[in-house]
């Protein structure tokens, strides 16, 4: 896949966001999209070495539309100024994302305000066993990984229903989103061991992603 390719298409479609670009650059922005298909082709069959309960997602189930959904969000431009993909997907929630863009390079995984049902699911995990996921996001390895969990200031300021403000792991309950990024640099991206990288920060994240994946299934 070349990177540099890609990043140089983007940032072309970025200072010119318009159909009209687009038609006139599609068949450069369908070869870069088959190659990105390709290379999360190539990382699926890796990722489903490492994990016994990976879900294979080929590359273009796993890839994002670039059209932004102008129905829902008309004020965002027509395109977006990343590729992306979900990996290990069963569901397009909890998968391993992938961003490669202009502005905002990570990746990424969890539960990003899941439905009512979900999120009750892990509040339910957490009350019972809150200290396992504890350990996991405290692990010095993981937290200079990921740092904290993600929070876009959504958590809860008072207890869930049916919780108190005084429960152990009240922290963790007020979460609404259950996520953690690994932002990326450019160099990182275009460097011949980005691959590499991306697979240290799957195996970083995995006891996390599967702490959450139990906590929807069982």
């Amino acid at each position: 896949m070349d990177f540099k390719a890609l990043f140089q298409f983007l940032e072309g479609l970025q200072q010119n966001n318009n159909k009209d670009w687009m038609d006139a650059n599609r068949k450069e922005y369908q070869s870069l999209r088959n190659s990105f298909i390709q290379w999360l082709d190539r990382l699926d069959t890796k990722l489903a070495t490492i994990d016994p309960d990976y879900y294979p997602t080929p590359g273009k189930k796993g890839i994002n539309r670039i059209n932004n959904n102008l129905l829902f969000h008309p004020n965002k431009p027509v395109y977006k100024d990343h590729f992306a993909a979900g990996l290990d997907q069963k569901s397009k929630q909890g998968d391993f994302y992938i961003q490669v863009g202009v502005n905002d390079c990570e990746l990424a995984g969890g539960y990003w305000k899941p439905d009512n049902k979900i999120l009750n699911s892990i509040r339910e995990a957490i009350d019972y066993n809150g200290e396992e996921l504890k350990k996991i996001i405290n692990k010095k390895s993981f937290q200079k990984t990921f740092g904290k969990l993600y929070d876009d200031g959504d958590s809860l300021k008072k207890a869930p229903k049916g919780y108190s403000m005084s429960h152990e792991h009240i922290e963790l309950l007020q979460y609404k989103t259950l996520a953690v990024i690994h932002p990326l640099t450019k160099e990182e991206v275009l460097s011949k061991d980005f691959e590499k990288k991306v697979i240290e920060v799957y195996k970083e994240m995995l006891p996390f992603r599967r702490y959450l994946r139990h906590a929807v299934t069982v």
